[in-house]
């Protein structure tokens, strides 16, 4: 059993892209025994990327879902699992032969977590899209950006990983504490745009305090408040800045020598003050106003590419960041003081592990082989 809070717990993944092989990267990273069904035929690993980290952690075995074998054998897996999660559009996995039904008439007490863009139903269930489109529609895309230009879209984190996988991983876990009393199983349908939009919770109470003007780049959290922003610094570099509270800008004035700026939470003083803040920054370079900032509370950090980021003496002391088959990339998060999970090994490629687990699952050399013939695996 693998270490981890949830060391013995066993999922099926359907191979796919992005949120759900995240969701399962999550679980597998906490202890999960994680089987992903990669395709059979060589080089059609939907995933395509080599050392993929979205991949570690767990098993692949390769079958071929279009044969009547190959779904057999993954409803043998699911017989056995605790959790099976699939990202096709609705109603793949229904033409499959694996869908809730099929799948719960061989293993009632498991847990079907589905990942979708639009939800399992609606005018657009069927309708193609991608990150951006659903960000778009949950009304997370538009208040991000500069005032007067067009929204900028957040890279695909918003939709596909914060309010897709993670929030599929959240659905999985909660149906599995559920279990524990019903002792059933459950669909749980993650659509990308709810999540999205339920990461989007303050800015409605903000908008219906009066707190949040509706206008981009014109507030405290988008760029509009002047200390909270980036700003270029002597080197070409960026730092954030992040001092909202009084406490918090009477370090930064001192940080920066700006100790005659205006109050900083008189909205018509803004543009001035943020003169004052960029004239000051890119007076420095980005290592000395850490360096200035060190030990105060003026909430002035560095801002650094997701590359630099491992050798942040924070990120290093805490070891945010693992090398794992010679890919530097996150640490499973977050951390557990009783049963901490272990370093999640390399990604396998698709197939590697195809024996091993029909082993497990009972079949002999023979039927393996039998299957094998067949073309309903790797």
């Amino acid at each position: 059993m693998k270490a981890g809070p949830l060391g013995g717990l066993k999922v099926v993944e359907l191979a796919g892209l992005a949120p759900a092989p995240f969701a399962c990267m999550i679980l597998a990273d906490l202890g999960a025994d994680v089987v992903r069904v990669d395709r059979a035929t060589p080089g059609a690993d939907v995933l395509g990327i080599p050392n993929d980290p979205l991949a570690r952690g767990r098993r692949s075995i390769g079958v071929n879902t279009k044969t009547p074998e190959g779904v057999e054998v993954v409803l043998k897996l699911a017989e056995r699992a605790d959790v099976l999660i699939e990202g096709f559009r609705p109603g793949v996995a229904e033409r499959m032969g694996l869908g809730p039904s099929v799948v719960h008439a061989r293993n009632p007490r498991l847990v079907y977590g589905r990942m979708t863009g639009w939800g399992q139903d609606g005018p657009l269930a069927q309708a193609a899209g991608h990150d951006i489109n659903y960000v778009g529609i949950a009304g997370a895309l538009d208040p991000i950006g500069r005032a007067g230009e067009r929204p900028v879209p957040p890279l695909n984190l918003v939709g596909d990983f914060g309010g897709g996988g993670l929030m599929l991983a959240m659905g999985v876990l909660a149906a599995l504490y559920e279990r524990t009393s019903s002792g059933r199983g459950q669909v749980v349908d993650a659509s990308m745009v709810e999540g999205a939009a339920l990461l989007t919770t303050s800015l409605h109470g903000l908008r219906a305090a009066g707190a949040w003007s509706g206008e981009r780049g014109d507030n405290l959290l988008d760029g509009g408040a002047p200390f909270y922003d980036t700003y270029e610094t002597a080197d070409g570099k960026y730092v954030a800045i992040g001092a909202i509270e009084m406490r918090f800008w009477g370090d930064l004035v001192k940080v920066l020598g700006l100790e005659d700026a205006p109050p900083h939470l008189d909205k018509t003083q803004w543009p001035k003050l943020r003169e004052l803040i960029a004239e000051a920054v890119g007076k420095h370079t980005r290592e000395d106003l850490v360096a200035r900032a060190e030990g105060t509370d003026a909430c002035l950090t560095p801002v650094l590419s997701p590359w630099e980021a491992a050798t942040h003496p924070q990120n290093a002391a805490r070891g945010t960041f693992v090398d794992i088959g010679g890919t530097v990339q996150p640490a499973p998060a977050p951390r557990f003081g009783r049963t901490p999970p272990s370093t999640p090994h390399a990604p396998r490629q698709a197939g590697t592990d195809t024996a091993d687990v029909l082993a497990e699952l009972g079949l002999s050399a023979a039927d393996v082989a039998a299957l094998r013939t067949a073309g309903a695996i790797a």
